[in-house]
């Protein structure tokens, strides 16, 4: 399908090994086998994808945690260039965090950490004295953070808490309100990233002013498959008012800066 000659890079995805990592089945019947997953990314026109391994664990072990991390690194060795894995880590397990992207980072390249879900993995706070050592080992990595939101204000305080912290806020929001309070986090923190996927193009003009709020190199481009459709995700974006150099940046060149300074 046409990307009009733009590389695309897809920061936000949770693909799968084993069926009960399958998140497409949480809203509607969508995809239940691991090749099909990145084939329908490939025919949408995703060049290369980026995400984490998740499923509902109210109290986890560091094994599960772990579990799903390993999965990650098979999909990537399988996949090779085009699945780029996020590690999860988890508040409960602050050392085993911080020695997992150590590791990580050393042993298999990984260059990102999330998406975070506090809300299925039973985390109850970014700015935790756990979780802050854990963000401030990924600063010290220089690893971005991708970020389901807790609250807004727990992202504005860990931006001035971590200022070298790169930290990427996953999801617009579902109003215009929502996502001028994440713009607004922009705007005040220059080391603050959003991600736009889901709502990100439901509303015509909405790239366009998230632009001219943040600039251009705030903005990345994430679907949220399987859940959301990553086809009209990234038509979206090309039907929007944008200049080639904005939408270079938003399909894939602010992830590429980002992702350990890959450019």
């Amino acid at each position: 399908m046409s990307t009009k000659g733009f590389e695309v890079i897809d920061a936000h995805i949770h693909p799968f090994i084993k069926s009960e990592n399958n998140l497409s089945t949480s809203w509607y019947k969508g995809i239940s086998e691991t090749e099909n997953f990145f084939s329908k990314l490939k025919e949408a026109g995703v060049d290369k994808c980026c995400g984490s391994v998740i499923r509902p664990i109210k109290n986890p072990t560091w094994a599960e945690l772990h579990a799903l991390n390993t999965e990650a690194v098979k999909l990537q060795k399988k996949y090779n260039d085009f699945f780029l894995p996020g590690i999860i880590v988890h508040e409960s397990y602050p050392d085993e965090s911080c020695r997992e992207l150590e590791t990580m980072t050393k042993e298999s390249g990984i260059g990102w950490v999330g998406e975070l879900v506090p809300y299925m993995m039973g985390s109850r706070t970014y700015l935790s004295k756990e979780m802050l050592q854990i963000f401030d080992m990924a600063a010290q990595l220089n690893l971005p953070v991708n970020t389901h939101p807790t609250t807004l204000e727990e992202l504005d305080e860990l931006c001035s808490k971590l200022p070298d912290l790169k930290l990427v806020i996953a999801h617009p929001g579902n109003s215009k309100v929502d996502y001028q309070a994440r713009l607004d986090i922009l705007k005040k923190h220059p080391n603050a990233h959003l991600d736009i996927s889901a709502t990100g193009v439901s509303r015509y003009g909405m790239l366009r002013h998230g632009i001219n709020e943040s600039g251009r190199d705030r903005l990345l481009f994430g679907s949220d498959f399987p859940i959301n459709n990553v086809h009209m995700q990234i038509q979206g974006i090309l039907f929007e008012d944008l200049t080639d150099n904005e939408t270079e940046a938003v399909l894939s060149g602010n992830f590429k800066r980002l992702y350990l300074g890959e450019c």
